[in-house]
């Protein structure tokens, strides 16, 4: 397989004979276990504060401790993958993470568990983002973005997973064993990484002949001094700050504004995941019809049209719709700016990714932050109006410097 744009070639590292579809799609299984452990907590915060004692918002440290370990974590990773190998580095992750996901089922006290979520959050989040990095090896750049397309649909379904889980399996089977059966499949992704890189030798593969990692200072040097990657970093910003960070104002919004019970606004928070599949469905087809830059003016006008629909909030049976919105435009955008990311240094592939994947967690905390400033002030409304002001700007101006770099390399 050989492409001089993309890096991945046809010599020792990648035989010619290799197809990567398999080993992909059980990357996206650990990115589905991966991503419900992200969610998995929200609804079962009640079932914790209660069962030891404490109140919602001392619980609430299981899911700040695990979003701030999963983040930051992903700033450290890439050097190991790029060395290491990433299929290896991610089997690794994926074995440590189960086991510490079964340690949080056992955990006797409050701090036990906090501590073993924010454990498993620093081995979850190699999976993710290294993943991608490994897609930006293996399958050409002209081809690549509707792998990632369909690679999203495992994220996306462990997000509807985790948030389900939480609720309706906490109910049923207690918080303790969710975690129970999330290290399961944790465990299943695991041994099923390990047949495939028994299988496939291209998966063992200890770096890439172009990949010159000099050390983590020195390969953040390199990224951060190429105009092209920059730019995509704070884009990735950008939009985690005023997509996720605002979304998460959504909730309490629809139960202030109509009295929704938290079940009817889970279902409709929930519909954001519906969006995105629809979006993995039909990514090849918009790939070939819109082009990139197409998806990313189409992206930030659809969700600029979701967030004013929110805002306007005409009727809470249209907040559906609107959040579908919301999520089909933010992947149509996202997995734009996803796959240019796997690009945008080759050869420091891992250690790019996982810098553009922490600059995303970023974004979405500097979003939360501003948001519960404005909303305990003025409401949800300013926050849906800035979103729909701002993202439309940010798909054009990315459309606009992919058709500068096209021309550029023409």
């Amino acid at each position: 397989m050989t492409d001089s744009t993309s890096g991945a070639d046809s010599g020792p590292n990648a035989p010619p004979l290799f197809n990567p579809n398999r080993s992909i799609a059980l990357l996206a299984l650990a990115a589905f276990a991966a991503q419900a452990m992200v969610r998995v907590t929200d609804s079962m915060l009640p079932q914790i504060a209660a069962d030891f004692g404490t109140t919602v918002g001392d619980a609430a440290i299981v899911v700040t401790g695990y979003a701030i370990a999963h983040g930051s974590v992903q700033l450290v990773i890439g050097p190991v993958g790029d060395k290491l190998g990433k299929y290896l580095a991610i089997t690794i992750a994926c074995a440590l993470t189960g086991l510490l996901v079964f340690l949080c089922a056992l955990a006797p006290t409050l701090g036990t568990l906090a501590a073993a979520r924010l454990a498993s959050g620093a081995a979850a989040g190699w999976i993710i983002p290294i993943s991608l990095a490994y897609i930006g090896d293996v399958v050409p750049y002209e081809g690549r973005q509707p792998v990632i397309g369909r690679y999203l649909s495992g994220q996306i379904m462990g997000q509807l997973f985790g948030q389900a889980a939480g609720g309706i399996l906490g109910d049923l089977l207690g918080w303790r064993n969710v975690f129970v059966a999330l290290a399961c499949i944790f465990a299943i992704a695991t041994v099923a990484l390990l047949i495939e890189m028994i299988r496939s030798p291209a998966t063992r593969a200890a770096g890439r002949p172009e990949e010159t990692s000099q050390g983590l200072f020195k390969d953040y040097v390199t990224i951060l001094s190429n105009p092209w990657a920059r730019m995509i970093i704070v884009m990735a910003f950008i939009e985690f700050a005023f997509t996720w960070g605002m979304f998460a104002y959504v909730g309490a919004d629809l139960h202030l504004r109509f009295g929704l019970s938290y079940t009817l606004i889970g279902l409709i928070v929930g519909a954001f995941g519906l969006g995105g599949l629809i979006y993995a469905a039909s990514v090849r087809s918009l790939v070939n019809r819109l082009g990139q830059t197409g998806l990313a003016i189409a992206g930030g006008t659809t969700l600029g049209a979701a967030f004013f629909t929110l805002a306007l909030g005409l009727a809470w049976w249209i907040a559906p719709l609107a959040v579908v919105g919301v999520g089909f435009g933010f992947y149509m955008i996202h997995n734009t700016l996803q796959t240019n990311a796997t690009q945008m240094v080759p050869h420091v592939r891992g250690t790019a990714v996982g810098m553009f994947s922490a600059s995303l967690y970023l974004g979405q905390s500097t979003g939360v932050g501003i948001g519960s400033f404005v909303i305990d002030r003025f409401g949800a409304v300013p926050l849906f109006l800035g979103s729909a002001i701002v993202l439309p700007l940010l798909g054009m101006w990315f459309a606009r410097k992919l058709r500068e770099r096209r021309a550029a390399e023409v």
